[in-house]
């Protein structure tokens, strides 16, 4: 007999069980059992002791030394640098272990953390210090060097020794490091994200304490979730350590929040890498014995399209989790016939939510891969038509939620909060529906939409179709303005063997109705350019493809 997801709703957030649940005002529910504050979670971490914690390269810290390390480095933070209950640390750096030593104890005393975009440029780094108020940058020798001279305090990691260098600053680590006294609260502000930025300046998302806390809660439930659905132990689940390989940038809401977070959360093993390289990624997962991979659609389709794939014992590989953009059902149908056996999983959230809000995985997966799964049990989500209404099942609309991992609103910027935030609800500006049993399917991006003699074409959709084609390796869909429809369709692709326009567009015929086929396609050499979170930039695509007409 199938198991429902009602049934399991029921069970595992019954009355005591770990996903109990309850009222925090305003309608919203949240994890009764989720720690308060991300002070409560790094001191919880520290009983998990001498478990492997973080893995780079060559370099482990256990749970105790990393403790230990951010208890003296909160210290050294209050005493000497004199930073205070929220005040704002900026961190940029790449993904070394003393980013999350950085984002752990400017947290544990009340401060803001406030990480930056590694791939950011001077400018556009000094608009986040400057943005964000920060009284103090942490940064790794590169951006260090890239903001040289700017008028702040600077901790210099992975640099030369000296006055301001890491080492200097952290000094003797006492084997019995504590955290100093912090009043920290669960609606007190503890991180500003900025969002991509894809069009205009970036937002600073702000998110409090009580969002840090519940995060990891609700990737837990999302994985036992999926574990009681295909009528397995979720005892036995919680009891398996995760070992799980880092794709993405910790300074991203997937990296930082979704991963980052709820291994601390469970006790597991995080290994970190400077950048994403399919190859490397295979190596360190035979090295590990890593037991999950998590990052963005792109990160598995390169994972599954490498030579070395074949190679290398990559057994010890139970899952494959994604989220942050699009995935093409194709993904799934690869991953199921190359690596058969494994768990895929397809995660959505934003920035604005303290990353996943959504899951889909295991059979649910199987069933529908072209959604993006149910809402977490403290998630609610509505469908609204242009007036404000709410849409029944089937109907396209905006998506809003609600929820307690959805951030208080952005930093400085009220009226960017009023718009996006009203009466508790996220507007999140994707389009999407519901179908009967409560699955949601992202329709595209709002923004995004081509608009063809007033027919509304999904760019999602055509890429979907894009990516069955068995010459092409990467896709975007953009608007080609056009005199008399407004909008034509257009594409540009990166292929992974030779073919011609005319022939895609042949091949999109058995899929597509005629005004959605792209009636120009440009061939891209180079991976397509896309943000730390995955997402194709498709204004830099436009730019660079149409020049002044768009």
């Amino acid at each position: 007999m199938s198991i429902t997801h009602d049934q399991v709703l029921a069970t595992l957030t019954g009355p005591g069980q770990l996903f109990e649940m309850e009222e925090v005002g305003g309608g919203v529910r949240a994890w009764k059992h989720a720690p308060a504050t991300f002070r409560a979670l790094l001191e919880n971490s520290a009983f998990h002791g001498d478990k492997e914690f973080i893995v780079y390269g060559e370099e482990r810290l256990t749970y105790a030394q990393h403790f230990r390390l951010a208890a003296t480095l909160a210290h050294r933070l209050t005493d000497d640098f004199g930073v205070r209950k929220g005040d704002r640390v900026a961190i940029a750096m790449r993904n070394f272990p003393e980013w999350i030593v950085a984002f752990s104890a400017t947290l544990a005393i009340g401060a803001v953390a406030v990480p930056l975009n590694a791939w950011w440029t001077r400018p556009e780094l000094e608009y986040g210090l400057a943005d964000s108020g920060a009284v103090l940058l942490i940064a790794d020798e590169e951006r260090a060097g890239r903001l040289s001279g700017i008028d702040l305090p600077v901790i210099v990691a992975r640099g030369q020794a000296g006055p301001g260098s890491w080492q200097d600053v952290i000094g003797e680590v006492s084997p019995g490091a504590a955290l100093p006294p912090a009043d920290i609260r669960p609606e007190d502000p503890a991180t500003i994200f900025y969002t991509s930025g894809t069009t205009g300046r970036p937002k600073g998302a702000l998110g409090s304490h009580r969002n840090l806390g519940q995060a990891p809660m609700s990737v837990a439930y999302a994985m036992l979730r999926g574990v009681a659905m295909a009528g397995k132990d979720t005892a036995a689940s919680l009891g398996q350590r995760r070992i799980t390989l880092l794709t993405v940038p910790l300074f991203h809401a997937t990296g930082c929040f979704a991963v980052l977070l709820t291994t601390m959360f469970s006790g597991g093993g995080l290994v970190l890498m400077y950048k994403w390289d399919a190859e490397d990624a295979l190596r360190l997962i035979e090295r590990e014995r890593v037991t999950v991979m998590s990052g963005v659609p792109t990160n598995a389709w390169q994972l599954l399209s490498h030579p070395s794939l074949g190679s290398r014992d990559i057994s010890s590989l139970a899952g494959i989790s994604y989220g942050g953009a699009p995935a093409p059902p194709k993904l799934l149908e690869r991953l199921t016939e190359l690596l058969p056996g494994r768990t895929p999983s397809n995660g959505y959230g934003m920035t604005e939510t303290t990353a996943l809000a959504i899951y889909n995985s295991g059979q649910s997966y199987q069933d529908k891969p072209d959604s993006i799964g149910i809402p977490l049990a403290v998630v609610d989500v509505r469908v609204r038509g242009l007036g404000g209404e709410d849409l029944p099942p089937g109907e396209v609309g905006e998506l809003c939620l609600r929820g307690p991992i959805v951030i208080p609103g952005y930093w400085n910027r009220p009226e960017a909060t009023a718009e996006t935030i009203v009466g508790g609800w996220l507007h999140t500006g994707d389009l999407a529906r519901v179908d009967e049993e409560g699955y949601v399917y992202i329709v595209d991006r709002a923004k995004d939409m081509v608009i063809r003699g007033g027919e509304n074409v999904y760019c999602a959709e055509v890429e979907a179709a894009l990516f069955e084609h068995p010459a092409v390796d990467d896709a975007a869909v953009i608007g080609i303005p056009d005199d008399e429809l407004g909008e034509l369709v257009g594409a540009v692709v990166k292929l992974r063997a030779p073919a011609a326009q005319e022939e895609i567009q042949t091949f999109l015929t058995s899929s597509l109705a005629p005004f959605k086929i792209p009636v120009r396609i440009w061939f891209h050499e180079t991976d397509l350019p896309r943000n730390p979170g995955g997402k194709i930039l498709k204004t830099r695509l436009r730019q660079q493809v149409l020049g002044g007409q768009d």
